[in-house]
């Protein structure tokens, strides 16, 4: 099935997670989408194999990055019906650790061109308001 008609068929059952199966590293760290209205809130559900630290315990750095840019991929597949784009540049900043309990994310468009597409993410965990961590992602649409 091609990206736009599972999108299609996720769009028509308010299913999103469809598309979140399709994509394997999503999958793998558990991913799930929540629409609210317009918005896409993307979680990451709490899991022992995503800790880095033991001893806090704290997520990985890693699997906060590779949260962040997934959500920035699937909000672009989501929202702007487009192929599964090639992420260009990801930067991210850590703000705090993030502990092992469920973790959110939720992406913007800031400017998007022909080609590129950037977007702005933030994850937090108990309120949006203390944020994890943010990133910005450049996006090249295919």
């Amino acid at each position: 099935m091609t990206t736009q008609l599972l999108v299609d068929r996720a769009k028509a059952e308010k299913n999103y997670d469809l598309v979140i199966q399709a994509m394997p590293y999503a999958a793998l760290i558990g991913m799930t989408c929540i629409p609210i209205g317009d918005s896409l809130i993307f979680k990451l559900p709490p899991s022992e194999d995503n800790i880095g630290n033991p001893i806090l315990p704290a997520l990985h750095g890693g699997v906060i990055a590779g949260f962040m840019e997934m959500s920035a991929s699937l909000h672009a597949i989501l929202t702007e019906h487009t192929s599964i784009p090639k992420v260009v540049d990801f930067s991210i900043d850590y703000l705090s650790p993030g502990r092992l309990k469920e973790t959110y994310a939720e992406c913007q468009i800031i400017r998007q061109g022909k080609q590129i597409l950037n977007v702005s993410v933030i994850c937090w965990q108990t309120t949006k308001k203390k944020p994890v961590a943010t990133a910005r992602v450049h996006l090249l649409l295919q």
